[in-house]
């Protein structure tokens, strides 16, 4: 078959509803990975698609040096909920080029060019992104990549503040790692990090590409840090399906970011798309709903490794973001729970089994997983 670049599953989906999607044989499957964290209010989530429909009435698409009434509402929406100060707002399409710009924002505001990242960090695919991300097997084929970037060993508060130096332009680190296995960080540790770069003059950059949202169980994990970054990047839920990401940062970034730009910031449709969800987020407290539903999955998760002795070696992560970490392979697990019980999960490297659902669900959901998990490796 040709046409396309990716891999494809052996599933071609055709509708989705609510924590559901169906496939072009009619097999309807419980979505426990909503597309990697993209849909936190779930499929053909009303309110998003009423205001994606009227925006299509109106007008299509206008570039962003012109102001529109919903792009200039998302601005607006998003400075007011995030951490104080974190008020200034750039638009883009994707995470990977969110954590592009604010890499750049830190380089043109502090005039220095070394960036820290953390080991099994993952921040994009793009060559400045990328080049902050730990993994060999993403980077080896693009070398050479940006340069000046030193890895250090994530949640090492003391590695972590003996690398941070008056030449740091920025720190750049995720509240809780996703690809690199669902670890969450220890708040000592992210307080720590900004004490030191607040010190040195570096920027601090929340990637909150996949943490964001509501996901960890408060809008942004850095509530739940109490860590005022001076950059937080988004994506991936912002849209709940709709391509977006959004670098928002201080006045002091803001003041001397540079000349970024993209022809795409912030597109009309996009906006509102990204307004919508983020009200419904706020207005229906689902961020609580979030961390109400994980610390149930993950204490009956928790509660079935035990009972049947079914090789976990660990549950762990925040809110609706959660780790299983198992004995026997996380593709092995994977493909039984979408073949065998028609639950859709997703990998977190080679050992853990990553559940990133949406923030919608219920305990009839949760339950279910509980039971085929327990099938599945007993």
């Amino acid at each position: 078959m040709s046409g396309f670049v990716f891999s494809e599953k052996p599933i071609e989906i055709v509708e989705g509803d609510g924590a559901f999607v169906t496939d072009s044989n009619g097999t309807e499957y419980l979505d426990m990975g909503a597309s990697y964290a993209c849909v936190p209010l779930g499929h053909g989530h009303e309110a998003v698609q009423d205001a994606i429909t009227d925006q299509l009435s109106r007008v299509t698409y206008v570039q962003a040096s012109y102001p529109v009434e919903i792009r200039t509402k998302l601005y607006k929406l998003l400075a007011e909920t995030a951490p104080k100060t974190v008020d200034k707002v750039w638009l883009c399409n994707s995470g990977t080029e969110a954590n592009e710009a604010a890499l750049k924002f830190a380089r043109s505001a502090t005039g220095n060019s070394k960036i820290i990242s953390t080991k099994r960090g993952f921040h994009g695919r793009t060559m400045g992104a990328l080049a902050t991300t730990w993994k060999n097997k993403y980077k080896k084929p693009y070398e050479p990549l940006i340069g000046d970037v030193e890895f250090v060993a994530y949640d090492d508060a003391e590695e972590m503040a003996a690398a941070i130096d008056d030449d740091t332009a920025a720190v750049i680190v995720e509240p809780v790692q996703g690809e690199g296995g669902i670890n969450p960080a220890r708040k000592e540790f992210l307080q720590r990090v900004r004490v030191e770069t607040a010190t040195s003059g570096a920027a601090l950059i929340f990637d909150e590409v996949q943490t964001g949202m509501g996901r960890t169980g408060t809008l942004w994990a850095s509530e739940w840090a109490d860590v005022v970054p001076d950059m937080i990047t988004s994506a991936k839920g912002l849209g709940n399906g709709l391509p977006v990401g959004a670098t928002l940062c201080r006045d002091w970034i803001a003041d001397n970011y540079g000349s970024h730009a993209s022809t795409f910031s912030g597109g009309p449709v996009i906006s509102a798309a990204a307004h919508a969800t983020v009200s419904t987020i706020v207005d229906e407290e689902i961020p609580q709903h979030a961390a109400d539903m994980g610390e149930y999955m993950m204490s009956e998760i928790e509660a079935a490794a035990e009972e049947h002795d079914l090789g976990v070696r660990d549950v762990r992560g925040n809110g609706l973001m959660v780790g299983v970490e198992v004995k026997k392979g996380a593709n092995r697990v994977l493909r039984d729970l979408a073949m065998n019980h028609q639950i859709l999960a997703l990998p977190a490297g080679r050992t853990v089994v990553r559940f990133l659902p949406p923030l919608t669900i219920d305990k009839t959901h949760v339950d279910r997983v509980v039971d085929a998990l327990t099938e599945a490796l007993d």
